[in-house]
């Protein structure tokens, strides 16, 4: 089975993505991790992406694309959640042409819908734990608020200790990052109704409001 995983920051769309990873015994890939394994293990694709990144320059989709194939590829028996990629309508048409191209097969495609307001006021108030970066942790919200120890807050799950990231507080970078996402003409949205229009996947989209455990008990109905 493999599934493309779509949601604005804030929205615990790697949360889901980790329970469903867990409940049907695939690799969940985050398009992050992709260009770390590739510039870490020195490859080819990852120099030329290495040289993009240390210019501060977006990495081109010819050089992105077969990054992606490539790690997708490893986890063809298993089946894979891909998290984080496409971004835009361009990288979507890309990824469908190559998908099928290669034999690999879309199945589901996950949507996590999200008011705008809602998920930057989620992105201010999470905390990340050192152990598991899953461990649901917000100072917001009751049902998974840190939990006070000698002083400080510290993870609800284990006890690790937290921290913020810096452009989790930063408002101008979160309007950044949802202006990508939440464009329908080209950005991140455009390429959700790609996939809506174009696939045979089908398209499972649920409301990110309710709690974790309502939110992954929808989409576990719909896999």
């Amino acid at each position: 089975m493999n599934i493309l995983a779509f949601g604005p920051n804030g929205s615990g769309k790697g949360t889901q993505g980790a329970i469903v990873k867990e409940k049907h015994g695939m690799d969940h890939i985050e398009s992050g991790a992709i260009f770390r394994e590739h510039i870490k293990g020195g490859t080819e694709l990852g120099k030329k992406a290495k040289e993009y990144i240390e210019r501060g320059d977006l990495v081109p989709d010819d050089i992105t694309i077969p990054m992606v194939l490539e790690t997708l590829g490893k986890s063809k028996d298993k089946g894979w959640l891909l998290d984080g990629f496409p971004r835009s309508l361009a990288q979507a048409e890309a990824l469908d042409k190559a998908l099928n191209e290669s034999g690999m097969g879309l199945d589901y495609v996950i949507e996590i819908v999200l008011d705008r307001q809602v998920a930057k006021d989620r992105i201010m108030g999470r905390r990340l734990c050192a152990n598991d970066n899953n461990h649901p942790n917000h100072i917001a919200f009751e049902a998974i608020k840190p939990v006070e120890k000698d002083g400080k807050l510290v993870c609800r799950v284990c006890g690790g200790e937290l921290s913020a990231r810096a452009d989790d507080q930063d408002e101008e970078a979160i309007g950044k990052r949802h202006d990508i996402y939440y464009d329908d003409n080209t950005g991140t949205m455009a390429a959700v109704n790609y996939f809506k229009n174009n696939s045979s996947a089908k398209v499972i989209s649920v409301d990110g409001g309710p709690s974790i455990k309502e939110v992954s008990a929808l989409i576990m109905k719909e896999l």
